[in-house]
C-alpha cells in the first residue's frame, strides 16, 4: 500500500497536466489567467516532498504565490504532515481550518469548499479501500456547486478554477494512495459545459497590483499564549490595506498576498507590521489568456513542444502551442522552467550558486499527453532531440501502451533552444493553411531539415559545473578566452567553431548567414539572449539587419534549460526560410 508521501508526487503531476486549462477558466477573484501557473509554483515542494515534514512546510510557505497558491499552501502545510492513512482526517481538518483562517474574506464556492468536503468524507470513512468513490463524488459535487455559488462564475459559465485544481490534485492523490487501476473519467465528462468561459462574459477590469510579500515579525508579536489572537489581529488590520488578502504564518514570518492599486503606499504601511524581507509585485493582467478555438476553427493538429525551446510562454499561448516543462532547481526551490525568469537565474549563476535541471517524471509526462489528447484531439508533439532528453522515448512508449496514443504524433526534432522554437513557431503560423494532418506533419518534417542554429558560449566554466566539459578543458579554455560555437543536431551537440571574443562571435554569425542567404532573402531569424539582451538587441540585430534587410527578426530569451548549462553571456542565432504559402519550406 502506498504512503501519503508517495502519493503527493502523483497528485502534483496530475495538477501540472491540467494547469493550462486552469489558467484559461480562471475567473474568481479576478480573471487574470494564472491559477494553474501559480499552483504549479506554489505546490512544487510536493513534487518530491522532503522526508522531513517541517522542511516541506517551510518550502510551501516560501514558494506560495498568488491568491490560489497561498490559500493552497495554508492547507497543504498541515495536510503534508500526514504519515499514514489514519492521520489524513486529522490533518485535512487542521489544514481546512488554516486555509479558512488565512483569508480575510473567505467564501464558499472556492477551493475552501473542496477542503470542507475532503475533511468531511475522511472523517466519515475509516477504511481506505472504500474511500475513493464516495470521496470523488463529494469533491465533484463541491466543484460543480461553485458555478452557482459565485456570481462571476455563473455569468462565465465555468466552475471555479481553484476548486477544480484541488479536485484534480486529490483525485490523483487518492487514486495513487488506494492503487486504483480502472480508467478515469475525463473531466470534460464530469464537468461537461463548465470548462470554457462564455464568450459573452466580461469582468470589470482591475487597476490593482498583485503583491506577494514576506514580513518578519518582532518577538513581541509572536510571544505568549495570545499568539493566534495576535495573528488574527494582524490579518484583520492588513485587510484594510487591499483586496484578496491571504496571510500564511511560518514561525516568525508572515507570507502575505494582497491586491492593491498602490504598491509603494502599501510597502510604506507594511513597515508598521514588521520587516519586509521579500517583495514581489506585478500589475494584474486580465484577459491575457484567449479561449481555445472551437474544433472547426483550429488546425487539424494541435501543436505541442518542449519548453526547452526558446519559445516564451506568452508567445506559445498566442500561437496555440502547448509547452511541456522540465524543472529548474535553485537550492531548495524547484519550479517549471517556463515559470522562472532570466532575472531570477543569471545573477545567481554569476554568484556561483548551484542551479540544476531535472526532467518531469515519466508519470507526469504521461499525464500531460493524456490531458492534451482529451482537450484537443489529434496533436503533433515536436519533441526536443532524443540525444538531449528522454522526452521522445517517453512519448513513444506512452503511444504504444495507451488507447489515446493514436491521437498523438511525435517527431524527434533533434533540436533544442532556438531551433526547436523556430520549428514550432513556423509550423504553428502555417498550419491553418493546410486541410489535413498529413500536410502539417510534412511541413514540420521539412522545417526540421530546414532550420539551423548556432549557440555562442561566453564562458566554459558553466559547462564545467554541469559536467558538460572537463575541468581541465574549462580552465584552459577560459584562461585562453576560448568561446566555442555549438549547434544542436539529431546526433547531439556539435562544435562548429571557436573564437576568442564577442566580435569573433558576431563575425562568425554574419559569415554563416551571408553564405546561406542573398540580400533579398526573407528568412525568419530568432535571436536569443541570456543576460545580454541589450547587446544582442542592438549590436547583433543591427549587423544582421544590415546584411538581410528583408529578414524578419525576433528576439526571445534563451531557453532557461540551455541558459543554466551554458551560463550568462551566452546567445544564440536560429534561422530558416519561410514556407511558401500552401506549400513546404523553400
Amino acid at each position: 500500500m502506498s504512503t501519503p508521501r508517495d502519493s503527493f508526487a502523483a497528485a502534483y503531476a496530475c495538477l501540472a497536466a491540467w494547469a493550462d486549462l486552469l489558467d484559461r477558466i480562471n475567473v474568481f477573484p479576478v480573471a487574470d489567467g494564472d491559477t494553474g501557473s501559480n499552483l504549479r509554483i506554489s505546490l512544487a515542494p510536493l513534487r518530491n516532498p522532503s522526508e522531513n515534514n517541517e522542511t516541506t512546510r517551510h518550502l510551501l510557505a516560501r514558494s506560495a504565490t498568488g491568491n490560489s497558491g497561498n490559500i493552497a499552501a495554508a492547507f497543504f502545510r498541515e495536510f503534508c504532515q500526514a504519515e499514514s492513512f489514519s492521520q489524513l482526517a486529522e490533518k485535512a481538518a487542521l489544514g481546512r481550518d488554516k486555509a479558512w483562517q488565512a483569508i480575510a474574506r473567505p467564501c464558499d464556492g472556492t477551493m475552501l469548499s473542496v477542503f470542507d468536503s475532503l475533511a468531511a468524507v475522511l472523517a466519515a470513512h475509516a477504511e481506505l479501500p472504500t474511500l475513493y468513490s464516495p470521496l470523488c463524488l463529494a469533491l465533484q459535487k463541491a466543484v460543480l456547486a461553485s458555478t452557482q455559488l459565485l456570481p462571476d462564475l455563473k455569468k462565465a459559465g465555468v466552475v471555479d478554477s481553484g476548486a477544480l485544481a484541488m479536485y484534480i490534485f486529490f483525485d490523483g492523490f487518492f487514486r495513487h494512495l488506494t492503487q486504483q487501476t480502472a480508467a478515469t473519467t475525463s473531466i470534460f465528462d464530469i464537468f461537461a459545459g463548465r470548462l470554457a468561459i462564455d464568450s459573452a462574459f466580461r469582468q470589470d477590469l482591475s487597476d490593482c497590483y498583485c503583491v506577494d510579500v514576506v514580513l518578519q515579525l518582532d518577538d513581541k508579536q509572536i510571544a505568549g499564549d495570545d499568539y493566534a489572537s495576535n495573528q488574527a489581529t494582524v490579518r484583520d488590520n492588513l485587510a484594510k490595506l487591499g483586496e484578496s488578502l491571504v496571510v500564511v504564518q511560518d514561525e516568525s514570518f508572515l507570507k502575505i498576498h494582497i491586491h492593491t492599486p498602490d504598491p509603494d503606499q502599501l510597502r510604506g504601511r507594511l513597515d508598521a507590521f514588521g520587516d519586509i524581507v521579500q517583495w514581489n509585485d506585478a500589475a494584474i493582467d486580465q484577459g491575457s489568456f484567449k479561449p481555445v478555438p472551437a474544433a472547426g476553427e483550429r488546425p487539424s493538429l494541435h501543436l505541442v513542444t518542449d519548453a526547452a525551446g526558446s519559445l516564451p510562454r506568452a508567445m506559445a499561448e498566442g500561437l496555440g502551442i502547448t509547452l511541456l516543462d522540465s524543472y529548474i532547481i535553485v537550492g531548495d526551490d524547484c519550479r517549471p522552467e517556463s515559470l522562472y525568469t532570466a532575472e531570477q537565474i543569471y545573477p545567481l549563476l554569476r554568484l556561483g550558486c548551484k542551479i540544476t535541471t531535472a526532467q518531469a517524471s515519466t508519470f507526469e509526462r504521461q499525464q500531460h499527453y493524456r490531458s492534451i489528447c482529451q482537450q484537443f484531439g489529434p496533436s503533433l508533439y515536436l519533441a526536443v532531440g532524443a540525444a538531449f532528453t528522454g522526452n521522445y522515448d517517453a512519448a513513444m512508449a506512452w503511444k504504444k501502451e495507451n488507447a489515446l496514443g493514436e491521437l498523438l504524433t511525435v517527431i524527434d526534432t533533434g533540436a533544442a533552444s532556438g531551433r526547436l522554437a523556430l520549428i514550432a513557431l513556423l509550423t504553428a503560423r502555417h498550419a491553418s493553411k493546410f486541410d489535413t494532418p498529413e500536410e502539417i506533419l510534412a511541413l514540420a518534417q521539412n522545417l526540421v531539415a530546414e532550420c539551423s542554429e548556432y549557440v555562442f558560449i561566453n564562458e566554459l566554466r558553466y559547462l564545467v559545473a554541469g559536467g558538460r566539459v572537463s575541468k581541465a578543458s574549462g580552465f584552459f579554455g577560459d584562461m585562453l578566452h576560448m568561446k566555442p560555437i555549438i549547434s544542436p543536431t539529431l546526433d547531439g551537440v556539435k562544435k562548429v567553431g571557436l573564437v576568442h571574443s564577442s566580435k569573433g562571435q558576431l563575425a562568425f554569425a554574419v559569415e554563416k548567414l551571408g553564405q546561406r542567404y542573398d540580400r533579398a532573402a526573407t528568412p525568419l531569424i530568432l535571436l536569443q539572449y541570456s543576460d545580454n539582451e541589450q547587446w544582442v538587441a542592438s549590436t547583433v540585430q543591427e549587423h544582421i539587419r544590415s546584411l538581410l534587410p528583408q529578414a524578419e527578426i525576433l528576439l526571445t530569451p534563451l531557453s532557461l534549460t540551455s541558459g543554466v548549462h551554458m551560463g550568462p553571456g551566452t546567445w544564440s542565432l536560429a534561422f530558416a526560410s519561410l514556407p511558401a504559402a500552401g506549400g513546404p519550406a523553400r
